[in-house]
This record gives C-alpha cells, structure tokens and sequence, in this order.
C-alpha cells in the first residue's frame, strides 16, 4: 500500500497495549450474566450468540454516543462506547480476586467484572477510560498490563495504538473499532507545553524527518460534505503540567484503515506550523488475543515489565 513509506517506522508501536471493538450497533450489557448492578435495558430485543470465549452478544438499541455529529468528543468526561478490556493482573488467591472486583465495581462506568484465576485475566465490561481502570488496579498494589479490548471475531482488525517516546513529548492513542461507523479514541500526553494542540492522523508512518514526512491530514478519497478531514482529531488541551486527557469519538473513522500511518501534534491549535511530535499507528491486540505470560523477546513475566518499557513518562 502506498502509504506505508516506511517499513521500519510501522514496528515501533507495541502490540501489549491494546483496545479493540464491538458489533455494530451491539449493546455489550449481556457479555456477562446480568447481576443487580447492571440490568437489562427496557424496551430492547435481544439475541444471543455464543463465541469462542463463552460470553454471549445482543443485538439492541444502540448507544447515544453512535448519534454523535460528525466531530469529535474532546470532553474527558463524556460517556464512550461500552466496550469489554481485559487485563493480566498478578493475583495469587481469592482475596486477591475480591479485592480487585471490589475495586472496580466502585468505578463509575463499569457495569460487570469477571476474574479468571487460572489465566490471572481480568475482563471489565463499561464505558470506562483505559486509564482510569488502569490506575485503580495499580491502587491494589497489584501488577497490571493491559491486554486486550472489545470483542473477538467481529473485526479483522479492531484496535490500533500509537506511542511516543520522547524525547521531551510522551503519550499513548488507542482507536478501538465500535462499529463500522464509529471509533472510539483515548489519548494521554505529557510533555505537552499548556495551552491547545491541534493533532490529527496523517498520510503515513515514515518519521524520517519527523511530523514534517508525515504527509497531509488522512482523508477518504471523494469524501464530500465534511469540514474537516476524516483524520482531523480536533484539539488537544494541556494542562499547567503539559499533560492532555482525550476520550471521544469518531463517526466514519476505520482503523483498518490507520495501519501505518501516524499521529501527530502540532505546537498550535489551527495546526498552522508542521507538528511538533509523531507516532506511528500499529495493530493493537483484541480481547482473546493476548493471554501469553511471557515476552517473547526476553522471556520476562507480564508483570515484571511495566509502562517504562514502552514509555518513559507516566500517561
């Protein structure tokens, strides 16, 4: 494909962190067995299908966020897509179990938790953040990776992830598919000088000459009627620290279609300069798809790695 102009930028990007997608127009609320805490909706029709893993999908009304316009959710605390996150969490007994149930099902946003001992998997359904699940794991004084999100069998390709490493600016962006008209983003910066960053996915991945090789924004070719670019992502908003939060969506966005290119971020808001920092997009892993314990490049455990090895600042 022509906008893979760099073989060797497209392998920087780790497939251990991962978010994934749903069925189009599937409400993931039967994944598991419905509890008190998460009932059925009213009014819905449901159909059930097995999958590989044994947890079942429906067929309802879909979410309010799929009636979104055009543009992205910029708000950190809008209301994202359900989508199920599975993580390898380092639990030796029961009690560890408990605690990280408990732990979780305090979060607002998330609906159902199961824990598989044996595979030391834990599997969040809702509409939660990435990293605010995350970090209430880390509060368990367990060790915690990020594994899988969304749902298997029902996309080619369904999650993607872009890194940067620095060396001044540092951040994580996963595109997880919810249905062929709509993409959910979460991104994390630090680095970031305050103030509003335009970014956007661009053309291609080769970062030779950093953001400035990356092309134009990334459209569909005859896109008509849009504004903006399909790959125009809005506005990044830094904090005192220089640290952006970003949860949206994306309507028309595809991430089959982002393997490759790149994420980039512009020092100004109307993106009137070339971007200050890059990163390119890779495939990420979907739920079911990343249970191995040990890295194949060293033979570490999981949990013995941590956010450091990809990432040199927290995000």
């Amino acid at each position: 494909m022509a906008f893979l102009r760099s073989v060797a930028t497209t392998t920087t990007a780790i497939a251990a962190s991962a978010i994934p997608a749903a069925f189009a127009y599937s409400s993931l609320s039967s994944f598991f067995s419905q509890s008190p805490q998460s009932p059925k909706p009213p009014n819905a029709a449901f159909t059930f299908k097995p999958n590989r893993l044994g947890l079942v999908k429906s067929l309802a009304t879909p979410p309010s966020a799929l009636h979104m316009d055009h543009k992205p959710s910029s708000q950190t605390d809008a209301v994202l897509p359900e989508l199920l996150t599975e993580y390898m969490v380092d639990m030796k007994c029961e009690g560890c179990v408990n605690a990280v149930k408990n732990k979780l099902q305090t979060i607002n946003g998330v609906k159902n938790v199961e824990v598989d001992l044996s595979n030391q998997v834990v599997k969040i359904l809702g509409s939660t953040p990435v990293k605010t699940m995350t970090e209430a794991l880390e509060q368990t004084g367990r060790k915690a990776r990020l594994i899988g999100q969304g749902v298997p069998e029902d996309f080619l390709i369904s999650a993607v992830v872009s890194e940067f490493k620095g060396p001044s600016i540092f951040g994580v962006v996963r595109l997880a598919q919810v249905n062929m008209e709509l993409a959910r983003i979460e991104a994390n910066f630090s680095g970031l000088s305050p103030g509003k960053h335009g970014w956007s996915i661009n053309e291609f991945g080769d970062l030779t000459r950093g953001a400035a090789s990356t092309g134009k924004v990334f459209d569909l070719i005859n896109e008509e009627n849009t504004k903006e670019p399909l790959g125009d992502l809005g506005t990044l908003d830094a904090d005192e620290k220089g640290e952006a939060l970003y949860t949206g969506v994306k309507e028309k966005l595809r991430v089959a279609d982002l393997i490759g290119r790149s994420v980039v971020v512009y020092a100004t808001e109307d993106k009137s300069e070339h971007g200050i920092a890059a990163a390119v997009i890779a495939r990420s892993a979907g739920v079911g798809e990343n249970y191995k314990r040990l890295c194949t490049c060293d033979g570490t455990t999981i949990w013995e790695a941590s956010d450091g090895n990809f990432v040199t600042s927290k995000v």
